[in-house]
């Protein structure tokens, strides 16, 4: 997720931001804004927020930064982000659902993935950008093989697609990715299809090829990617094959959580709890294939983000078990990661650009 936001540099402070989110129940500062440089990828923080239990997600609309507030009661909160430190907007607006582990802004609303209750709010934003209360509450339905895991539905990421028509769900419990239509004037989601994957994969995150034709499911529940076929006309998603995000002789559990495109679309990177590792993949030149090219440590313990900075040169991974945020520097011929430097971020939980 990014957005745009614009700050003044005559008083010294970088024309790019990013801002953390990090769980307050496990020690994280909540939500912290960072100034960028451009040339490194250092981070270097300005300001820092608490006001909202467990901002573990976020997600930029201009100058108003909304978060996640993962508990079991479920809630969004806006913070103005022109200043150097985030600054609250008003009351955390329920989300009918439990547990919102994501959120994206498409077509005027805000909407969050809610895991454990296995759903999708949309809330309509204001005119100063902050989120009405929820106009459609979808409920996913479905489960999985793997007991301990897939139980019920677990809606763990929600995302407009490249041409803003549709909305996708990726739904960990019931190894499936749904579309949907958001009515942009009533708020409503409509069900419009939804994608088997393998059962017991636990796909968990996604993301679109820059050219729109493909799009890759990372899985959670067993280190691999799905490769799929996007129709955006007809709004199908139809998976092609899957590749391995870890080497075949790996030992050790691995549980993927994030998954990013190059621009150009040449290379791909995953993050890979347990492992603790990225993974590099290469793809084909249509965008239908992948391979592991590489994989490289992620600098800490437990990558539960990944990110890309706006230029393309840096990749980020918020290591929410050695409470870091890592950056690293990318080569553009091999798309293999080198370690450049990180800052402290206890319970860090994902990192977004603005």
């Amino acid at each position: 997720m990014s957005g745009t936001a614009t700050v003044d540099t005559v008083q010294g402070r970088s024309a790019v931001r990013a801002y953390i989110g990090s769980f307050t129940s496990a020690g994280g500062r909540g939500v912290l804004a960072t100034d960028v440089d451009e040339k490194t990828g250092a981070l270097t923080v300005t300001g820092a927020s608490d006001a909202v239990t467990d901002p573990s997600f976020l997600a930029l609309a201009g100058p108003v930064l909304h978060a996640v507030s993962e508990t079991d009661a479920g809630a969004v909160a806006a913070f103005d982000v022109t200043g150097p430190a985030p600054r609250p907007l008003g009351a955390p607006v329920p989300v009918d659902g439990a547990a919102p582990t994501h959120l994206a802004v498409a077509a005027g609303h805000l909407l969050t993935a809610n895991y454990t209750s296995g759903s999708v709010t949309a809330l309509p934003l204001a005119e100063d950008g902050t989120a009405r209360p929820a106009t459609t509450v979808l409920r996913h339905e479905g489960a999985g093989p793997v007991a301990a895991r897939q139980a019920g539905p677990h809606a763990h990421q929600v995302l407009p697609d490249p041409g803003g028509r549709w909305i996708v769900s990726v739904d960990l419990g019931t190894d499936s990715v749904r579309i949907c239509a958001l009515d942009p004037d009533t708020g409503a989601l409509t069900l419009h299809g939804e994608t088997a994957l393998r059962p017991g994969t636990g796909p968990r995150h996604l993301a679109f090829h820059p050219a729109g034709t493909h799009a890759y499911v990372l899985n959670e529940l067993e280190p691999t990617l799905t490769v799929c076929r996007w129709d955006a006309a007809a709004g199908v998603l139809e998976p092609l094959g899957e590749t391995p995000v870890v080497p075949e002789d790996a030992t050790g559990a691995a549980f993927p959580s994030e998954v990013v495109v190059a621009p150009d679309g040449r290379f791909l990177w995953a993050a890979v709890r347990g492992a603790d590792t990225l993974a590099v993949l290469a793809l084909d030149p249509d965008g239908g294939g992948a391979s592991l090219a590489a994989t490289v440590p992620c600098g800490g313990s437990w990558p539960r983000d990944l990110t890309l900075a706006p230029s393309g040169r840096h990749l980020y991974a918020a290591n929410e078990r050695s409470g870091d945020v890592t950056w690293f520097t990318l080569d553009p011929e091999t798309g293999i990661p080198a370690r450049a430097g990180s800052i402290e971020a206890p319970a860090a939980s994902c990192v977004v650009f603005g």
